[in-house]
């Protein structure tokens, strides 16, 4: 007969075993759970894709596991206007390009990095899982970007030849799933080479509203008289660079701190400075034939007053006089706001601000020049 204390014996051997037996099984099924997650990620990493905006994919050998759980992703539609001036181009963009738009202008602060990654809203990722959509959001982020460098010429820091659109491609088991963000693509920045730092950037920024501050102080009586102020401005102390070496000539920076520009930074000077006064004001593209019958892409700009459109062409008014000497009020004020029928005898303009890109719209010039 088994005594008591061979049958406590037996039932703590028992019960020492069962609870090895359970351990060991949850030992093993956590070592599967782990084996199954480490498989969903070597598969979640061997498929991530990276389509630049050449429409090429390439595999993404290291992808760099990114929290963007802490960045501006804002990409809600911004009303556009303080009044009397409104983000011209903006306006003419369809919802998607407004959502690439909307999302560079939200994160301008944080763009002077020059690093700073923007993620695209939920609607433009979603054209990446059909083919038949796909392409559609080169186009898309072209227009974007368009109308944002015509928009926003305060933004002269930014290089957006160097700016890429990016889809990532999520593939974890059969389930995919795409996102769309702005970066610097496989270069070091998209800040152009002249403003490389955000100390850099920030010092040029203030250097140009220096500028804008002084024109604002001194502002007029009317509309009239603030945008003469402005051209004459810009012709008394802007150069036209005859070199075209200099490298920033076709932006603000050029034409208002180092006084050499070409027709871009004339036409992009003058708006950036009408903008600060309240006054409406869009850069114009197209083509202008001069009087050796010389035909040339050029910029200049069209500007609201009085509620009529005029055009103006600071660098047309500013002529390169051989030797020195003093321009007169004849060739001063050649092209100042002028309308439709002296202004089109040589100058024509052109929408689509890159090849095969959105034909924009310009405002409907009026028929006569302005009369004081």
């Amino acid at each position: 007969m088994v005594s008591k204390f061979t049958k406590f014996i037996m039932g703590l051997i028992l019960m020492l075993l069962v609870t090895f037996m359970i351990i060991f099984g949850l030992l093993i099924y956590d070592e599967i759970i782990k084996t199954d997650k480490i498989s969903m990620v070597k598969d979640f990493v061997s498929n991530i894709t990276t389509i630049s905006d050449n429409n090429t994919e390439q595999e993404a050998l290291t992808p760099e596991i990114l929290d963007t759980s802490k960045e501006n992703t804002n990409t809600e539609e911004t009303q556009f206007s303080n009044g009397k001036c409104s983000r011209y181009f903006y306006n003419q963009l369809n919802e998607y390009s407004k959502m690439i738009y909307n999302a560079i202008y939200n994160n301008k602060e944080n763009m002077k990095s020059g690093t700073y990654q923007i993620e695209i809203g939920k609607k433009v990722a979603n054209l990446a899982s059909n083919e038949d959509t796909k392409d559609l959001i080169f186009e898309y982020y072209n227009d974007a970007i368009s109308a944002y460098s015509n928009d926003n010429p305060d933004v002269f820091y930014i290089d957006f030849s160097k700016v890429y659109y990016n889809i990532e491609t999520t593939t974890i088991g059969n389930k995919k799933s795409y996102k769309v963000f702005l970066n610097e693509g496989k270069g070091t920045t998209y800040l152009s080479d002249e403003f490389s730092t955000v100390s850099r950037v920030n010092s040029a920024i203030n250097e140009v509203e220096q500028i804008k501050k002084q024109i604002v102080q001194n502002k007029k009586e009317n509309d009239y008289q603030n945008v003469k102020m402005v051209h004459d401005y810009l012709i008394d102390n802007a150069e036209y660079d005859q070199t075209l070496a200099k490298p920033n000539i076709r932006n603000i920076y050029g034409t208002l701190i180092e006084k050499s520009c070409v027709c871009e930074g004339y036409a992009e000077a003058f708006k950036y400075l009408l903008d600060a006064l309240d006054i409406p004001c869009v850069i114009v593209s197209g083509t202008a034939t001069n009087s050796q019958g010389e035909t040339e892409n050029h910029a200049w700009n069209y500007v609201k007053l009085e509620n009529n459109w005029y055009a103006v062409d600071c660098t047309w008014d500013d002529p390169v006089i051989i030797g020195g000497g003093y321009i007169g009020n004849s060739s001063k004020y050649r092209y100042f706001l002028k309308g439709k029928e002296d202004m089109e005898k040589d100058h024509t303009t052109l929408g689509n601000f890159t090849q095969g890109g959105k034909e924009f719209e310009y405002p409907t010039l009026n028929n006569k020049s302005y009369k004081k």
